[in-house]
């Protein structure tokens, strides 16, 4: 009942806004709002193209709606569940994200984890999973790419690409500074300036400062606001170089720094055989005892850099583009997390004050489980070269080669078993090619092809050396080979794109890719051995409409989509030693539809819609894992209450089970009123929500482990100025203070890993020109 009151909350306030529409057209139009919704290009292609006339499903985030998910201090997941069909999460804190797209992605934590959702930002992929999470600021527009994008943008692409861009120089002087204030101590300050320096030289620098508080007690030390903050600071430095119309030089310069709190493990929060957060929870307290330093609790740290650079040139050749993109990236830091989400203590003590005695808190712990994952030396470099064709002949192509070379080291430290260390090094190549010709007025055919040819390998380096399982003979130095693998790959992609009028087209898409090999080292700290992944292969259907209707108030895009997926790459992870292994499953397959609307009421009334509908199965019927703490060697069934077969009473079968993190639906608004505030401004009203629909957090099926029905909700009320440039806003996030479980912890116990909580505030903007 609870769940159905919030929700309908939601759609009131929704009904209430459209419900002012009678009165606000007895009122001014509100300055500088033409009627009509802005026409927005992309460049998925690698070209600027009209997002109408791309035969692919693609959505944007720009804008209000895009900068209204970080007024609250929020990092790059809160993208989940705001575009149709995309999904994120991570047991990483504000570092390693973890993105799905139409329910294909890797709940690998692993630092050395390869995924299916490309990351792109200024051009440059960001392959490392910390990589992935450089804050996001001064952003021009975002564009999530559904379905396999792997002939223009390579192998690891399976699922798609999230591409970032973020405002690049010009000629004309702009500026400007944007400072937030929160509860629980948070504070967001952006601002950026930009400009012409010289004859032909321009440039523009941002910078994004967030903060919080430490917010969450440490019960077990009686330390109280003792972790859940964090400080984070970044950068961006770009000159554009522009003497002609054919040369072009922008460089990129970037950087971030992080120190705060890794994600918070919350031992027994749920009762086995319920799904339902229980009294264990609280959001401010916490009991930990992870200690690997020997000086008490260590509260979970987490510390993270990253620098890099870009340099693009473009030439215009006769009837012909070339561009060059050269970057560099580089990281380091380290995260630890007292992983069993509890205490276990040597002697029985009276926790409770009831003369009671508990050798555990809260709820039975099997064991103490601490670890800290430290990235080393990562350095990354990639090498594109562009030739395009730039005529207005009805064909069009573009072909290019891709290098890339990644090397960097992972170091994992348990409390038990100490120190290992295991060195990653991955070298990729590629030729690609695409054509598009138009048939005629109507029809366009697009074809492309890329070979790419991946190399990966593992080297194991000192381990378990200082540990205490080695000290009383429960552990012994291991000798592992060093670990190559490699393959090459064809990808391809064919489609059209029909124009039924001058407003809405039809398209259809086959496309193939590829995940390559992966290798994962984790399991060598626990005296495991390496694991690999076959490459997984992707051919995936789709059809589609666009359209703009009502005379361009009203946008509606849709698509419908199957794909199929040989040998797809899994991580099985728990089982009673939180082993993390990776397998092939024999196939997997996807279908469904996602849905994206605009529609400008008038122009006082905007709403945004988008619903995804996604069905995935795992099919391979001699795929088993161990879940939920399951143990053969000590005769112990797990944790959880299982819904899957298990011949052998351990053991999972997990065919037919949907793709683990895959939200079934999901669906997502927004609405924005506005009314005229003299004859310079305006007072607004912005607000937007999402839901994720039924989610199985796991491999196998558990009452436990699938959650569903879990929604956010954000408002904006504020005030806007055109004659002076500035706005002032209320803001909230979460602002019905769900408590959704966004993750887990398996092996242990049954500890659950839980969203942000409510934030609110004051925003202020000034903008200069």
């Amino acid at each position: 009942m609870t769940t159905f009151n919030k929700a309908a909350l939601a759609i009131c306030i929704s009904t209430a806004l459209c419900g002012q529409t009678a009165f606000a057209q007895e009122s001014a139009t509100p300055q500088n709002k033409d009627r009509g919704l802005e026409q927005i290009t992309v460049t998925a292609q690698k070209r600027t193209q009209s997002i109408q006339e791309v035969p692919i499903s693609i959505a944007t985030l720009s804008g209000e709606r895009f900068e209204s998910m970080f007024a609250g201090g929020e990092d790059i997941l809160a993208l989940a569940v705001r575009v149709p069909g995309l999904y994120a999460e991570t047991s990483n804190g504000r570092v390693a994200p973890r993105f799905y797209i139409r329910g294909l992605g890797n709940t690998d934590f692993d630092l050395a984890a390869s995924q299916p959702v490309s990351i792109v930002m200024d051009d440059v992929v960001k392959e490392n999973v910390i990589l992935k999470s450089f804050p996001l600021f001064d952003v021009q527009q975002v564009e999530v790419i559904r379905g396999p994008q792997g002939t223009l943008f390579g192998r690891n692409t399976t699922a798609g690409i999230i591409k970032f861009d973020s405002v690049k120089p010009s000629d004309d002087f702009d500026a400007y500074v944007k400072l937030g204030v929160g509860n629980l101590g948070t504070l967001n300050f952006e601002a950026a300036v930009g400009g012409e320096l010289a004859d032909n030289l321009s440039g523009r620098f941002s910078v994004l400062s967030q903060d919080r508080d430490d917010w969450i007690d440490n019960a077990y030390t009686g330390e109280n606001d003792a972790m859940g903050g964090f400080d984070e600071k970044a950068w961006r430095g770009q000159l554009l170089f522009a003497p002609s119309d054919d040369f072009s030089a922008l460089l990129n310069v970037h950087g971030r720094e992080l120190d705060g709190t890794a994600s918070m493990f919350r031992a027994n929060v749920f009762t086995k055989g319920s799904n339902n957060l229980n009294g264990n929870f609280d959001r401010d307290v916490v009991y930990y005892d992870g200690d690997l330093q020997g000086d008490g609790p260590d509260n979970n740290p987490q510390s993270y850099e990253n620098y890099g650079a870009s340099l693009k040139l473009e030439f215009g050749l006769d009837g012909m583009s070339l561009t060059s993109i050269t970057a560099i990236e580089q990281a380091e830091g380290s995260s630890l997390g007292d992983i069993d989400g509890g205490v276990v203590l040597n002697e029985p003590a009276d926790i409770n004050g009831d003369g009671s005695l508990e050798t555990t808190f809260p709820g039975n712990i099997a064991f103490p489980a601490v670890t800290q994952d430290n990235l080393d030396d990562l350095e990354q470099f990639t090498q594109e070269i562009r030739l395009a064709s730039e005529t207005g002949d009805a064909m069009s192509w573009q072909v290019g080669y891709f290098y890339y070379d990644s090397s960097f080291n992972v170091t994992s430290i348990d409390g038990f078993f100490g120190a290992t260390t295991v060195f990653h090094e991955n070298t990729t190549w590629a030729v690609f090619g695409q054509t598009s010709y138009d048939v005629n007025d109507k029809l366009n055919i697009t074809g492309g092809l890329r070979y790419t040819y991946d190399e990966k390998s593992l080297m194991v380096g000192e381990q378990n050396v200082d540990g205490f399982a080695l000290v009383i003979g429960a552990a012994s130095v291991q000798d592992y080979e060093d670990i190559n693998v490699d393959d090459g790959q064809v990808s391809w992609e064919l489609s059209a794109n029909y124009k039924l009028d001058a407003d809405t087209s039809v398209f259809a898409r086959l496309a193939n890719g590829f995940r390559a090999q992966t290798i994962q080292g984790r399991d060598v700290a626990f005296e495991g051995n390496p694991s690999v992944a076959e490459a997984e292969t992707i051919n995936s259907f789709e059809l589609g409409f666009k359209s703009d209707l009502l005379d361009d108030t009203l946008r509606l895009n849709a698509a419908m989509f199957y794909y199929q997926i040989d040998d797809v790459q899994f991580s099985a992870i728990g089982g009673g030693a939180n082993n993390t292994a990776l397998v092939n499953a024999d196939k997997g397959v996807g279908y469904g539809f996602e849905i994206d609307a605009e529609y400008l009421v008038n122009e006082f009334v905007t709403l945004t819609a988008g619903y995804s509908y996604n069905n995935t199965e795992i099919q391979d019927d001699t795929l088993t894992v161990l879940p939920c703490g399951s143990n053969p060697d000590f005769a112990f069934t797990g944790n959880c209450t299982v819904n899957d077969p298990r011949p052998d009473g351990y053991r999972a079968v997990i065919d037919g089970n949907p793709f683990p993190q895959a939200p079934e639906t999901i669906f997502n608004f927004t609405a924005r009123y506005a009314t005229p505030v003299g004859d310079d401004g305006e007072f607004f009203v912005f607000t937007d929500w999402a839901f994720q629909g039924e989610t199985s957090l796991f491999l196998y099926d558990s009452i436990e482990y699938t959650v569903d029905d879990n929604f956010e909700g954000g408002l904006r009320i504020g005030y806007e100025n055109y004659a002076h440039n500035y706005s002032i806003a209320f803001f909230g996030r979460n602002i019905t203070d769900e408590e959704n479980v966004k993750g887990g912890v398996d092996f242990n116990n049954l500890t659950g890993i839980v969203n942000q909580p409510r934030i609110f505030g004051i925003e202020a903007k000034v903008s200069f020109y």
